[in-house]
């Protein structure tokens, strides 16, 4: 396959902000105030590794009119300017007596005051990464005041352009790459470990930029965790593995799981399988503009309560995805977000169906305009069993 143009072209983010300015305009606001990568990144394009290092904060001000302001750490300087922002502000950071925000206040309280209202994401699934104590000192030196903008960030970030849409389907294909191979090199009496660090390389050698996520559950004939692997446990015959990857081709993610038998497993867990197998194609057929996540919860749920379920640990049947591997919203059985055309979500149907064991599967599906489409390749119709 063909390598993919990495990044956006100018218009996308042009195109960004200009939703955003829409909201802003609708919500009253003369700027919007961010911090976060995922959302910095989604104006600018600013995309490095060095988000991982906690010590230094970063600011986005996103002006009512015009392009975005960023404040940022001299060290992020020459990054910044190699996307489509011209106007950069930086200081010498660290310094914690004032670690940018003196130079952030100035350019908040330069900006016309229409409405004396700023945005920033201080709700559900929201975090500021810069300390608390600053947000407090900020908030006392500019002259607007501070609103919750949570939801309206979360929504336009859910609806995915079309080049979007195109790198989540990369990711997906990578990670089914990683999934096809598993059965040529996982064999009883290897730990889960080396089953998915061999994964990992191969999902690298097909292209992904990064495997962020990629863990592992496993038991005899069922699994009762999806969260604390890959461990040390080694395989044995008649035991059940299960493996959730969500890796990273230019920026985003894919996340899906494929469930693998050794040697053989029950009859009551092959039910399972196929009942969670049943419920994903029940929501991929009501997903579609229109209906909301929780419609798709309950389109998946009936499916598992009629085939058995004791309940569902994980709390939710599917996500949203993107740039962060798992975003708003969530399937619930009282979230009740209308789905778009370009939302990107998972379908995660998932039951306890004994004792201690669960059974959990999931595609990514993106919203058409009278349906969805299938982003990762669907899994096998009934669990693959690995001699």
């Amino acid at each position: 396959m063909s390598n993919q143009q990495s990044g956006f072209a100018e218009a996308e983010f042009e195109a960004r902000t200009a939703r955003m300015q829409k909201v802003m305009r609708e919500k009253e606001l003369d700027a919007v105030f961010l911090t976060t990568e995922p959302n910095v990144r989604y104006f600018t394009g600013y995309y490095t590794q060095f988000w991982e290092s906690p010590t230094r904060p970063w600011f986005l001000i996103v002006p009512l009119e015009g392009k975005p302001i960023a404040v940022i750490p001299g060290i992020g300087e020459s990054g910044m300017r190699g996307t489509w922002i011209d106007d950069i502000h930086t200081w010498a950071s660290p310094n914690p007596e004032d670690d940018g925000i003196t130079l952030v206040s100035g350019v908040i309280n330069s900006l016309p005051s229409r409405f004396g209202r700023i945005g920033a994401t201080l709700g559900f699934e929201s975090y500021l990464r810069m300390p608390p104590a600053d947000y407090v000192k900020l908030s006392s030196m500019i002259n607007k005041e501070f609103v919750d903008i949570a939801y309206e960030m979360h929504h336009l970030r859910s609806v995915k352009s079309p080049a979007e849409v195109e790198k989540i389907r990369r990711a997906c294909q990578i990670t089914n790459d990683g999934f096809d191979l598993l059965p040529t090199h996982a064999k009883v009496g290897q730990s889960e470990q080396e089953i998915c660090k061999q994964m990992r390389i191969n999902m690298l050698s097909k292209g992904a930029e990064f495997v962020k996520y990629l863990i592992s559950g496993s038991g005899p004939d069922g699994y009762d965790s999806i969260i604390m692997g890959p461990t040390p446990r080694v395989i044995q015959q008649g035991d059940v593995l299960i493996i959730d990857v969500g890796a990273v081709y230019d920026g985003y993610f894919s996340d899906f799981d494929r469930n693998f038998a050794f040697g053989d497993c029950s009859d009551e867990t092959k039910r399972a399988y196929d009942c969670v197998y049943k419920a994903t194609d029940a929501g991929f057929a009501a997903a579609r503009p229109g209906i909301t996540t929780t419609d798709l919860y309950n389109a998946m749920w009936d499916i598992l309560e009629a085939g058995g379920a004791l309940g569902n640990g994980v709390g939710r049947l599917g996500h949203g995805l993107g740039t962060q591997l798992t975003e708003w919203p969530s399937n619930t059985a009282t979230d009740n977000t209308v789905l778009e055309e370009g939302m990107v979500v998972t379908l995660e149907p998932g039951m306890t169906y004994a004792p201690g064991k669960d059974m959990v599967h999931e595609e990514v599906i993106v919203i058409t305009e009278d349906g969805a489409e299938w982003l990762s390749r669907r899994a096998s119709e009934h669990i693959i069993v690995i001699d």
